[in-house]
């Protein structure tokens, strides 16, 4: 989100058959920030044994020279992390490696949230089944240790069809890097190749940190296996439709980047032209809040023929700041992070562009500013329907009650963060922008869930209201 950022989910990177697989690694997780800045690993395979090195910070912090250095090998995956499942710990970190005397060793990077993690947790501690850490990740370790299957790539699949919600997963054994997505889809996974080895990643964007090509997204229900070269698939029961996640269009995907074969830029331009339709205004310039917002603004500006400027400065150096409780300047936490331009802003109607409002306080905040700014109007424009319901499959996003847009009508809304006007684009206008054949999953914005979750992850009891849309 531009002014209320949510949790993100992880961001997986894997190369095979490369001298430099962790250096590459290093490269693609480092464009990949944006999907969580809590923890990096890498793990790389040299054909015998495999290296790990893990710890929470940024990557660029984590993985210094002589850290990458230390992880030779032709194979590898790394993963980022923002925790949704699990507290933020080096423990609860990844890539998760398991070292069996019969199998060797077998490490996972896990992109999503599992929706039967109580019950499948509970078996296995009754089992006999001792977990390290509290992330659902584990449970697949547990799932292909105490497969009987014969093969590697067997037992994989034997736990793969004993998991449910959204996951997308790379697996690394001695010589070997396995890739995997849920039947329905819902995380995004694509596969690329540089200088004769293969690459995959959550988002295109890794690829062109090195000039690699994509060659095409992991489909939904498929395992993809790399060995000496060579990749070969395997498909598990796919389910009747694939469901992709909408959030990643609306703002988690960087804007350069492919996701589901579609660019993440064009959706955004589209989103912002249907907002404009939808919800026009009479004013003299359109601003976006920076920076996930601007391509939708963009789009909103094009479509209304009104002026777009830059008139919010992101700081984009602010990382976890601490606000004294109490002090006298109460907008201090959104001024670290933005700052208006007086000159564009004065005496101006001003259209602001958001991806989303999650519990209208920063929004609030920051509408303040700009009216302190010398706006004389203030027309607040979000890109996607009101936020409503929390996220099962991967997204930290708040309880029901935290919600605005659970609580509140669209109106309580403008009043409470002092807009002039409020519209939120609707969810048929969002599913038409996006432009893809078959459903996409909206929950968060419906209620209406691809995949139930167990009542143990906390989800309250609830009927959507009316039907689900496609």
């Amino acid at each position: 989100m531009g002014s209320e950022e949510l949790g993100h989910w992880c961001a997986l990177a894997g190369v095979a058959d490369h001298p430099n697989a962790a250096y590459l690694t290093y490269l693609m997780l480092y464009s990949l920030q944006h999907r969580g800045q809590e923890a990096a690993g890498i793990c790389t395979a040299d054909g015998e044994t495999t290296h790990l090195y893990k710890a929470l910070g940024l990557v660029n912090d984590v993985f210094r020279p002589e850290r990458i250095a230390a992880l030779p090998g032709h194979f590898a995956i790394g993963h980022t992390r923002y925790s949704t499942t699990g507290s933020p710990n080096v423990v609860n970190t990844q890539p998760l490696r398991s070292i069996s005397g019969s199998s060797g060793a077998l490490a996972l990077a896990h992109n999503g949230n599992l929706t039967n993690t109580p019950s499948l947790r509970t078996a296995l501690e009754e089992q006999g089944a001792i977990f390290q850490t509290t992330m659902d990740t584990e449970i697949i370790l547990h799932l292909v240790a105490r497969s009987r299957a014969d093969t590697r790539e067997e037992k994989i699949m034997d736990a793969l069809g004993q998991i449910a919600g959204a996951w997308c997963l790379l697996f690394l054994s001695e010589d070997t890097l396995i890739a995997a997505r849920d039947p329905l889809g819902i995380r995004p996974l694509c596969l690329g190749t540089y200088e004769g080895g293969w690459l995959a990643a959550s988002e295109t964007c890794a690829f062109d940190i090195l000039g690699g090509e994509y060659v095409r997204d992991v489909e939904p229900g498929e395992m993809v296996v790399i060995r000496n070269g060579e990749l070969t698939s395997h498909r598990f029961p796919a389910a009747p439709e694939t469901c992709p996640c909408v959030f990643e269009f609306i703002y988690f995907a960087r804007p350069d980047s492919r996701i589901y074969t579609e660019k993440v830029d064009k959706v955004r331009r589209r989103l912002g032209r249907q907002l404009a339709r939808e919800h026009p205004a009479e004013a003299d310039v359109v601003i976006a809040v920076p920076d996930s917002s601007n391509t939708a603004a963009l789009g909103y500006a094009r479509e209304s023929g009104i002026r777009f400027e830059l008139g919010l400065i992101r700081n984009h150096y602010v990382g976890r700041t601490f606000i004294q409780p109490g002090q006298e300047q109460r907008d201090h936490d959104v001024r670290v992070k933005f700052n208006p331009v007086g000159g564009l802003l004065r005496d101006k109607r001003v259209v602001v562009v958001d991806d989303s409002i999650v519990r209208g306080t920063t929004s609030r905040k920051l509408l303040r500013l700009i009216r302190e700014a010398g706006a004389r109007e203030v027309h607040m424009r979000v890109s996607c329907p009101p936020v409503a319901w929390p996220c099962f499959y991967g997204v930290d996003i708040p309880t029901r009650e935290e919600l605005i847009g659970a609580r509140m009508e669209i109106e309580e809304i403008r009043r409470h963060i002092d807009a002039d006007s409020l519209g939120y684009l609707s969810l048929e206008g969002m599913l038409a922008a996006v432009e893809r054949d078959g459903p996409m999953c909206h929950a968060c914005f419906s209620g209406c869930y691809p995949v139930e979750p167990e009542d143990d992850l906390g989800k309250e009891s609830f009927e959507a209201d009316g039907d689900c849309p496609s």
